[in-house]
């Protein structure tokens, strides 16, 4: 949630931080705020609204800075307006900080530092941390010191930049369970929540651990816990070009990403599918391969897009490696005390490798002793680094807030681990090639349905105006019903609901009427038949039926108002295919219903605060 960039050095800060935080407008677009030093003052600008609001605030202003945080938010804490905004400041108003994540025990500290006289402007949850680092300044007169022992009694999760007019020099940094990480340049550091406000001036990053703090200098830095031993930390070069991260000439990021998948699911392959074997090479299970070829059961944990990808490779572990598998909402499992056995295997799934839910549950399977794995986009990232070992998906970086292409790329991850576990244990090399074959011939596959988009567009039209849609699947097919419906919430706002098609009939089937526009996933594979039954119970009742389809399907015709249809493949693969409709249809009817399909109301790509 929310983004922070921060910045000390020999360029002028307030451009680079402007930048910076326009990069991360994915995380957080309530308010933008930023603090300067100029040499006197300590200097605060922030307006509710987008960033070009704040942008109008500093055209007013002559600033020279070497030195400055900068924020956009996402509200948790008070209603997202002007004085709610970040960066706040202390009583003084001579340290100021901007902070993501939730401060859980704000209001006894709140009740505590009134109690002392001190007092408050915002409704915020951070303003409280600001104030009570303030008042331990007033007593220790050392700024890392003050935020160190105002961070030890903290609960909560936080990553924070501080600076200070009483010493301008320093700009200090923590992390506890909200991302962080600094950029390494020539005699500067620019440090920011996600590595795109950074990759335009340096590739070398240090990631922070939680529970950790840096002291950055113009010329030097370190870092140490916040109980105050010194640590050592990894530099890391960030993978992708700068290039990722615009548009290049689409008109929005979901659709650019949309139209990357026939590559971004090749990415994920290259290197680690054996064709010619039917096996998979994946050297980031090698720590743990062992714990994996002899395990008897699989838990996925995951949240939103991600959870959904966990259901399809439910479908592959049971197919392929004849595992059981149980698909766990990671905002729920840890709250349940789950049931874990040593030799269980978890994989967490997530795009940002950020997400706290996720975060959360694979701290409570380290703390039973099962096998944490992690399947995520960001290389370096918390669950990356948390999880005994792995699997990265090399989609690149994804800046649209609904996600599409890390969806086929977390299924692509999740076939190649099944298939890998499968050929250890009793899928013959014939079938296992059968399969890598048909996995081989997706991306075009991909493109030849993303090249043809007419159709798509001609039903968007027709159904933009809808207030309610079923989506409906069955097998392995389902999961896509599911991200289908949430897509069309997610950017169009239109109620939506994915169900198993078979389950149409205990009770959504009385939804259904002629204005009930409902989606079929139907492409011909062994479960064909049934879901043509659940196709004509819904134009019995009158329902608008568009139907995925498999190409050269002349039955379906029969049944439904519109046909998307999609190359053939074999039955384990239609995911990967048939939810690409799915993703346009949502993004042509966003369109035309006039919605901010990058930037959805109320949403954030990186749900960082449970």
């Amino acid at each position: 949630m929310s983004g922070i960039v921060a910045y000390i050095g020999k360029q002028e800060a307030k451009h680079l931080l402007l930048n910076g935080i326009k990069q991360l407008e994915h995380r957080g677009y309530d308010s933008a705020g930023i603090s300067l030093f100029d040499g006197k003052d300590l200097l605060i600008a922030k307006k509710a609204g987008k960033i070009a609001e704040l942008e109008k605030i500093l055209e007013q202003k002559d600033i020279s800075s070497n030195i400055g945080i900068a924020h956009i938010r996402w509200a948790t804490h008070g209603a997202p307006n002007d004085i709610n905004s970040h960066p706040h400041c202390d009583n003084s108003g001579n340290i100021a900080i901007v902070h993501n994540g939730i401060i859980e025990n704000y209001s006894a500290l709140k009740t505590k530092l009134s109690e002392e006289g001190f007092s408050f402007k915002s409704e915020t949850d951070t303003e409280v941390l600001a104030v009570f680092i303030g008042a331990l300044y007033n007593k220790v007169k050392n700024l890392d010191e003050a935020v160190r022992l105002a961070l030890s009694e903290v609960d909560g999760t936080f990553g924070i930049a501080v600076i200070s007019k009483y010493e301008p020099d320093k700009l200090i940094l923590a992390r506890r369970g909200s991302p962080m990480l600094i950029g390494i340049g020539d005699d500067e550091y620019i440090a920011a929540s996600d590595a795109s406000s950074i990759i335009q001036h340096t590739r070398q990053v240090i990631y922070l651990s939680d529970n950790e703090m840096a002291v950055l200098k113009k010329d030097s830095f370190y870092t140490k816990t916040i109980d105050n031993i010194a640590t050592n930390n990894k530099v890391h070069l960030i993978e992708f070009d700068i290039e990722q991260i615009e548009k290049g000439g689409y008109e929005h990021f979901m659709l650019k990403e949309i139209h990357e998948q026939p590559n971004t699911f090749f990415e994920t392959l290259r290197g680690r599918l054996l064709a010619e074997k039917g096996d998979v090479r994946l050297g980031g299970l090698l720590p743990v391969i062992d714990k994996i070829k002899n395990t008897k059961r699989i838990i996925i944990t995951a949240c939103g897009t991600s959870w959904h990808s966990g259901l399809v490779g439910e479908y592959f572990f049971e197919t392929l490696a004849q595992i059981p598998v149980e698909v766990e909402y990671a905002s729920e499992f840890s709250y349940r005390n789950p049931i874990l056995d040593k030799n269980d295997l978890v994989f967490a799934i997530s795009q940002s490798g950020e997400t706290a839910d996720t975060l959360a549950a694979i701290k409570e399977v380290k703390r039973k002793s099962a096998v944490a794995l992690g399947i995520v986009n960001v290389v370096g990232s918390s669950i990356a680094r948390a999880t005994d070992a792995g699997v990265y998906i090399h989609a690149g970086p994804e800046v649209g807030i609904a996600s599409t292409k890390a969806f086929t790329s977390q299924i692509a991850a999740l076939l190649l681990i099944a298939l890998h576990i499968g050929r250890m244990r009793n899928l013959s090399q014939v079938d296992g090639i059968k399969i890598a074959k048909a996995m081989l011939k997706i991306p075009d596959q991909m493109k030849s349905i993303l090249d043809n988009t007419e159709n798509i567009k001609e039903i968007a039209k027709l159904y933009s105006k809808t207030s309610n849609c079923l989506y409906l699947g069955r097998g392995i097919n389902f999961p896509v019903a599911l991200e289908g419906a949430l897509k069309l919430k997610e950017i169009s706002y239109i109620h939506a609901e994915g169900y198993p098609a078979a389950e149409m009939k205990h009770g959504p089937i009385a939804l259904i009427d002629e204005n009930m526009p409902v989606v079929f996933v139907a492409p011909q594979d062994e479960i064909y038949k049934k879901i043509i039954s659940n196709i004509q119970e819904v134009k019995a009742r009158k329902g608008k039926v568009i139907v995925i389809a498999t190409e050269g399907d002349k039955r379906i015709k029969d049944y439904a108002d519109h046909v998307i249809t999609i190359p053939k493949t074999i039955d384990i693969l239609t995911p990967l295919l048939s939810v690409l409709p799915l993703q346009l249809l949502s993004y042509y009817i966003a369109i035309e219903r006039g919605c901010n399909v990058d930037n959805p109301r109320n949403l954030v790509k990186a749900v960082t605060v449970e």
